[in-house]
């Protein structure tokens, strides 16, 4: 049986966002259980979050989350706070078409940048990023308050 064509939807929906949990969870092991991770996007999507999946054969292969931004730097933003493929599935081409339909999200949108952050120590995500055509624009700097 061959595989279904990928689907991608915005999960919106209380029982739609818990499907996401368990890719999410890759990127973000801090978040411990589903019940947080429901708190936090809705809590998030009152502020403009937007949790997106891209699904095949009835289970979530990758996920991203992002939001739509105005900045005085350089206009409208499509900024992408999250974006995974479950382990078992990276280097199938998911993440590649959730990030090509994330482009397509900010060109749709009038957006004048598509930007993300990614930690310093995920290499193999900078690989991605650069073949996608990214460039290192400049750098990000935190200062942990609790």
């Amino acid at each position: 049986m061959s595989a279904q064509s990928p689907r991608i939807a915005i999960a919106d929906q209380e029982g739609q966002i818990r499907r996401c949990f368990d890719v999410m969870r890759e990127l973000r092991p801090h978040i411990a259980t589903v019940e947080e991770f429901l708190e936090r996007v809705q809590r998030q999507q009152q502020q403009g979050y937007r949790l997106a999946s891209l699904e095949v054969d009835d289970q979530i292969r990758a996920v991203a989350g992002y939001r739509y931004q105005e900045m005085l730097f350089h206009g409208r933003v499509l900024y992408v706070d999250d974006l995974v493929t479950r382990e078992v599935d990276r280097s199938a081409g998911y993440g590649g078409e959730l990030f090509d339909w994330l482009v397509g999200q900010a060109r749709e949108h009038e957006c004048h940048y598509f930007e993300l952050d990614s930690g310093v120590q995920r290499f193999d995500a900078h690989r991605f990023y650069l073949r996608k055509r990214m460039k290192i624009a400049s750098h990000h700097f935190s200062l942990q308050l609790r």
